[in-house]
């Protein structure tokens, strides 16, 4: 068997016991809740520059900013690191 294979069979035996309720030994990552329109005004942007920067439909943001919706998956990600290095993300994303 190749490396490859083995990494993958791995892989899906873990998820396999992780879906059974077995997560012993699984690190899950949680990101927390973000206040959209506290970091936007933090940052400094207003709601169009944001959405624009960050490849969110403005409908979206404002969504998210009046509570009608909650930001999830990779743009929860994403938030959760422009909470903590917004230079640094601004700066990996305009290069």
């Amino acid at each position: 068997m190749s490396e490859a294979y083995k990494s993958i069979s791995k892989g899906l035996k873990e998820a396999i016991e992780y879906s059974k309720g077995n997560n012993k030994g699984v690190r899950e990552f949680k990101p927390r809740h973000i206040d959209v329109k506290k970091l936007r005004e933090r940052i400094g942007m207003s709601q169009p520059k944001f959405a624009a920067s960050f490849g969110i439909s403005l409908g979206t943001l404002r969504h998210w900013e009046r509570g009608d919706r909650y930001p999830q998956g990779a743009a929860l990600v994403l938030l959760n690191l422009l909470s903590k290095d917004p230079n640094t993300v601004l700066k990996v994303l305009n290069e």
